[in-house]
């Protein structure tokens, strides 16, 4: 009999790798540039063409390579960063294993120009789909020139599941985005398609975080730092009032790799608890600076997922210094540990007697109902020292008419029993035309607001309550879908036009729906820089933060494709209607009450928000019976 095992042929091994590591343009960025960084590299160009499907290039002024190292560089498991096992576990360097370079090569056509500051000629090297096309000698700066192009050229299947331009170029940002926030002392820029989007002068932390997303961060920035012998920790936090629920920049690096770690994200929102509104999140940029035999980065391709020694001790250091600076900023007064000179509070001793607790007596066989007790004295029993902390009580005279009761009080409630009614679930699992008709029928006129927040009005089941902002959502949600499809939304004119900063990420995404916001009512004129001027706004949006709104819109589409222009119009409309919805807290007359009752009803769905949070229920009145019977 044969055998049947086998060797795999490099070229295919490289391509197998390669579907771990390379999984996108994205990835051919972190690699390229990691290398270059690990090089020493103090200015990093990145340039993409079609966000990195036909061509991605990498230019740093690093160490270089000789021609030997250039053209081993491309084998598996060919690396300078470590000799041996044990130096798994004292990295120093962003990459290690001797795949990317390899990886690349299986899928994409490579040409690399590099140069050592010690020779005065180059080396062109050129290969495509792991073959060897050629190498010689050229001029080229001191460093390294990495072009990749046709990504994928040679694996079809991958190339026709890549997404829209635009959420690759999304991605490849994201990925340069958490490069550059680790070395704000490297200068970077960043070309796609020839257009400038990122260019980045070296400097502090604080310059670099500015500089990528944009000057309005720099108010909101809370600085974080703290030395343990378990860990350091630097960076910054944003403060309670920057919280949003989409958007929001949150990066977790430890010794300059950035990480995904939900225990660490928990002991950063633990911190903000009652200081922010449950759902939304706060922006942070935390670094870690942990003894290397601590943690384990070889566990996952991407390196993104680490293991630490120490999570549990790290989690309370992070979430006491992250305390400790939001409470800075609130000006929230440390425990005080020096005594002297202040007041003495005396402490509790159990085996010291203290003055008797008051004593209140009451009479059990008081009865309201009976006519021979409504004379009762209800301080008449409690001790005289204690009359005057609770208030003089009515005297009452030996005429006890006015507090009689009816001798036939129960025919005053005849009127009121409940005859037998259809049994309405707390939330209408599937309301009908008819039986939303029937419900406003039977409402009740008059409503009542409780605390700013809930609609109180009677039916023939029982008591419906209205969350009154949820309900507005509704309605405006509603409305604003129906304008957008019929193209109807009316623009306001502002009276002084507000300027806007985008992000690079975001002004990608601006200009891919900028026709939508047009037909929504707002009016951005381009003024070069990612910044606008906002010259209209819709209909019914006056008095709103504009600018936070516009925000999230595009901080809520960034992970959408392109192409899903109806789930962008749904997040465009949803995101007006909770802005323009009335706040909790406004008081509201009876007549406003009515009206936003009626308009409810008239929705497609009168249970839910369009992201799924309950408007109303009913307490029965069966229900109501029992708890009061």
């Amino acid at each position: 009999m044969s055998d049947i095992i086998q060797l795999l042929p490099d070229s295919v091994a490289n391509q197998i790798a390669a579907g771990e590591v390379i999984q996108r343009p994205a990835s051919v960025i972190k690699e390229l540039v990691e290398n270059a960084v690990d090089a020493g590299a103090h200015q990093i160009d990145v340039l993409v063409v079609d966000a990195g499907r036909t061509s991605v290039q990498v230019i740093d002024d690093g160490k270089g390579m000789s021609e030997t190292d250039a053209r081993l560089s491309f084998e598996r498991h060919a690396t300078s960063k470590i000799r041996q096992a044990d130096d798994l576990f004292n990295l120093h360097t962003m990459g290690f294993r001797g795949e990317a370079l390899a990886s690349i090569a299986a899928v994409a056509q490579v040409e690399l120009k590099t140069r050592m500051e010690s020779e005065e000629l180059g080396t062109h090297l050129t290969i495509a789909g792991t073959k060897f096309m050629g190498q010689e000698p050229c001029a080229c700066p001191v460093g390294s020139n990495f072009l990749i192009e046709n990504l994928f050229f040679n694996v079809p299947a991958r190339r026709k599941f890549l997404k829209s331009n635009t959420t690759e170029l999304n991605n490849i940002i994201s990925a340069f985005e958490r490069i550059v926030l680790v070395y704000p002392d490297v200068a970077f820029t960043f070309y796609s398609n020839g257009s400038e989007m990122y260019n980045l002068k070296a400097g502090n932390l604080r310059r670099r975080i500015v500089d990528v997303f944009g000057k309005r961060i720099n108010q909101d920035l809370l600085p974080v730092e703290i030395e343990t012998s378990v860990c350091g920790l630097h960076g910054f936090v944003g403060k309670p009032e920057s919280a949003k629920k989409k958007g929001v920049r949150q990066f977790l690096f430890v010794n300059g790799r950035y990480m995904r770690h939900p225990l660490f994200h928990k002991a950063v929102m633990m911190a903000f608890e009652r200081l922010v509104p449950q759902g939304d999140q706060v922006p942070y940029f935390l670094y870690f600076d942990v003894d290397p035999k601590d943690i384990d980065v070889n566990i996952h391709p991407t390196k993104t997922e680490i293991k630490f020694e120490n999570e549990q001790a790290i989690f309370q250091i992070l979430n006491a210094a992250v305390k400790d600076a939001v409470g800075m900023f609130s000006d929230a007064s440390a425990i005080e540990f020096d005594t002297e000179g202040k007041p003495d509070i005396p402490v509790y001793n159990p085996t010291v007697d203290s003055a008797p607790v008051p004593k209140v007596d009451f009479n059990p066989t008081y009865n309201p109902f009976d006519q021979g007790s409504n004379s009762f004295d209800f301080g008449q029993n409690i001790p005289t020292e204690h009359r005057s902390k609770i208030g003089r009580m009515p005297e009452t005279t030996g005429d006890t008419s006015h507090s009689r009761i009816p001798n036939q009080w129960e025919q005053l409630y005849e009127g009121l029993k409940s005859e037998n009614t259809p049994d309405h679930t707390m939330l209408f699992s599937d309301p009908t035309t008819t039986e939303k008709a029937s419900l406003i029928d039977e409402k009740s006129p008059a409503h009542y607001q409780y605390k700013g927040r809930y609609i109180m009005t009677a039916v023939k089941s029982g008591l419906m309550i209205i969350d009154q902002h949820r309900a507005h959502v509704r309605i405006l949600f509603e409305q604003y879908q129906q304008q957008l499809s019929a193209r109807k939304m009316h623009a306001q004119k502002m009276l002084f036009p507000e300027t806007i900063q985008f992000t690079p990420q975001e002004n990608i995404l601006l200009n891919q729906i900028m026709l939508d916001l047009q037909q929504m009512g707002f009016e951005l004129s381009d003024l070069g820089g990612n910044t606008f001027a906002l010259n209209a706004i819709p209909e019914g949006l006056e008095g709103i933060d504009i600018q936070t709104l516009v925000h999230e819109m595009l901080g809520g589409l960034l992970d959408k494709d392109g192409s899903a222009m109806q789930e962008i119009n749904d997040s465009l409309a949803l995101d007006m209607a909770k802005a323009a919805a009335i706040p909790y807290g406004q008081v509201l007359s009876n007549d406003e009450m009515e009206n936003i009752v009626n308009s409810l009803f008239l929705c497609g769905n009168v249970n839910y928000t369009p992201d799924g949070r309950s408007v109303l229920c009913i307490l029965k009145q069966d229900d109501i019976d029992k708890m009061l019977g």
